[in-house]
């Protein structure tokens, strides 16, 4: 049992079924699994063997809150430090049991069962565990690698549509960041392709892996190169942070196109290569259209917990396959996005 990638010799990444691999990662391990109530309906057989500690769904759940539930159900169960625990779910639970656990009798073991598209391209690899404070995404985090990640391409057939395409969202990233032939190869490829097709998503995944388990290697805490990964985050944040009506991927859809207006307009991007980012976007069925007045974002963008002194480092693709992160101050940063948001609201060029 070979995993498909290694992330700072720390972390092992499985790509392939969670059953076949689950009793080889687990043998002779006290196990304790947290996960949602869905996870709990559609793979009860699978939790089974153990003591489960269920959290709520959706990010209004991803909180101190939760943690404090999930310590207190640890100590019922007498967790301690041989305790392995488990967290089965997409990236709201990953995150959040990788927080508690990461932070439980200051550290326990622990490893993921990605369940989501998002989850398995992005939420669970890199060692970011972590939960909101107030609506701000991610206040409270640590850098603690899980012992593994599996992700089964075949869980997310049970994926509504919506969050399929939540996903991509990430996907696209990765491609925008350092993979032109994952970009080009998307291009060839529809929504519908890409859940129909196993060998098709289990390459994307698989590609999307590489990129951040890569630059992870290089930059574990976000020191430099690894604040690559936050394409599109900056205004993507801001936009959950406002409005309910997207969720995270959509709302990282919408960051990535009107930065990469921005890269238009600061010359470091192609107009070109802008519509291809924005033409795929819109291929795979994404509403790039901001759910709240573009200034009403910028007031968030300065609370960014990246923000440094007033300074934002912010991710600009050169190129499909390329970025670079400048330093910019937040008002020059508004002043960008407020002179690229008409084009992108109104889809002229």
């Amino acid at each position: 049992m070979k995993p498909a990638f290694q992330v700072r010799r720390q972390s092992e990444v499985y790509i392939g079924a969670a059953t076949d691999l689950l009793p080889g990662l687990l043998a002779e391990k006290r196990v304790v699994v947290v996960t949602d109530a869905t996870i709990d309906r559609l793979y009860h057989r699978m939790l089974a063997p153990y003591d489960v500690v269920l959290i709520g769904t959706g990010e209004s759940c991803k909180t101190l809150q939760t943690v404090e539930t999930i310590y207190r159900r640890f100590i019922e169960l007498g967790v301690n430090r041989k305790t392995f625990v488990l967290a089965i779910g997409g990236g709201i639970v990953t995150d959040v049991a990788g927080y508690a656990a990461s932070t439980y009798m200051r550290g326990l073991d622990f490893g993921f069962v990605s369940t989501t598209l998002l989850g398995q391209v992005d939420a669970s690899v890199g060692g970011k565990n972590g939960v909101n404070v107030d609506g701000y995404k991610n206040m409270a985090g640590t850098f603690t690698q899980p012992r593994f990640v599996v992700c089964d391409p075949s869980m997310l057939a049970t994926l509504p549509v919506r969050e399929f395409r939540a996903g991509l969202a990430e996907v696209v990233k990765a491609a925008v960041i350092a993979d032109a032939d994952l970009f080009g190869r998307l291009e060839k490829s529809t929504l519908e392709m890409l859940r129909s097709d196993v060998d098709l998503l289990s390459d994307a995944i698989s590609a999307s892996i590489r990129v951040k388990a890569d630059i992870v290697e290089r930059d574990e805490r976000e020191a430099d190169e690894r604040r690559k990964l936050n394409l599109g985050h900056t205004l993507a944040h801001a936009i959950e942070k406002c409005s309910s009506r997207m969720n995270h991927g959509e709302a990282v859809a919408v960051g990535t196109a009107m930065i990469a207006e921005v890269a238009v307009k600061t010359g470091t991007l192609r107009s070109a290569e802008r519509d291809r980012i924005v033409g795929l976007l819109r291929k795979l069925g994404f509403d790039l259209v901001p759910p709240v007045e573009v200034k009403r974002l910028l007031k968030e963008v300065g609370k960014d917990k990246k923000s440094e002194d007033g300074i934002l480092r912010i991710v600009l693709p050169v190129g499909i396959g390329d970025c670079e992160v400048r330093p910019m101050p937040v008002g020059e940063f508004a002043a960008l996005v407020l002179a690229t948001a008409e084009p992108v609201k109104e889809g002229k060029r």
